[in-house]
């Protein structure tokens, strides 16, 4: 396909996806499954699984955007992790289940180990063999990222693990987004990010990466008025989004934050 053969739009999201020359990745939804633990959660719960895995991230989500939007994030931030139980110990009170310390803890060594969706080593494996440095950026904090790229296999792939810890801030605060650039020494819009979280696609939009949202459920946007840059149904999409063979560019060193 050439910019010749496309319509004025298309043009333009053509030639800006030729300048990418990095791709970084959200971690909890897009390369891990943040509702594989809901198997577990229907052998404690029979009936509940669903519900409390989908209440569980939903009131994880918010308890970030409550910190983060709060008068004084420095003094409310909790560690990702924290909030993270602290929203499955509502989610359970919330649906009326007893959660018991062995049942709670089983969970959060669950969410600890979440299942990789099958098409991403594959993806992350031709980007390397593409030369394309890649990283994460997620809310999640070291520890907990650290569990689970090597869970997944992944560490080998990853040029960068940022983790937005060191900001005190969460996404969809542009000191979240700053890691990015700060970290492959280059402008975000020569960065694809990529998200299955409409809402942090869209963040990321704001804040100037190109964007690809990997809508895998078929859900619709999100009215605020700003599509990603491209919007596929699963990893693999990401590769559409890169020029064959990317500038040539020094990879910088492995690093984790």
């Amino acid at each position: 396909m050439t910019s010749r053969a496309l319509n004025a739009g298309q043009r333009i999201e053509y030639i800006g996806f030729m300048k990418v020359r990095a791709v970084v990745f959200d971690a909890y939804g897009t390369l891990f499954d943040v509702h594989s633990v809901a198997l577990l959660a229907e052998q404690l719960f029979p009936g509940q699984g669903d519900r409390l895995s989908l209440l569980w991230r939903d009131k994880q989500i918010e308890y970030t955007r409550l910190v983060t939007m709060s008068g004084e994030p420095d003094a409310h931030y909790r560690p990702f992790w924290e909030l993270t139980r602290a929203a499955l110990q509502f989610s359970a009170e919330r649906l009326g289940l007893v959660l018991n310390a062995t049942a709670e803890d089983r969970l959060m060594n669950e969410y600890r180990h979440l299942s990789a969706f099958p098409e991403n080593r594959d993806v992350l494996a031709e980007l390397k063999r593409r030369g394309v440095p890649t990283g994460i950026l997620s809310n999640g904090n070291p520890e907990m990222l650290d569990v689970a790229v090597k869970s997944a296999g992944f560490a080998d792939f990853l040029t960068h693990v940022l983790s937005v810890h060191p900001t005190r801030r969460f996404k969809t605060d542009p000191a979240a987004y700053a890691l990015g650039p700060a970290a492959f020494g280059l402008p975000a819009r020569e960065i694809l990010f990529v998200s299955s979280n409409c809402w942090d696609a869209i963040g990321a939009t704001w804040f100037g990466y190109s964007t690809l949202w990997v809508n895998r459920s078929g859900a619709p946007l999100d009215r605020l008025d700003t599509p990603p840059t491209r919007t596929g149904r699963s990893l693999r999409d990401v590769l559409d989004c890169l020029p064959t063979k990317p500038a040539a560019r020094p990879a910088a060193a492995p690093s984790s934050s």
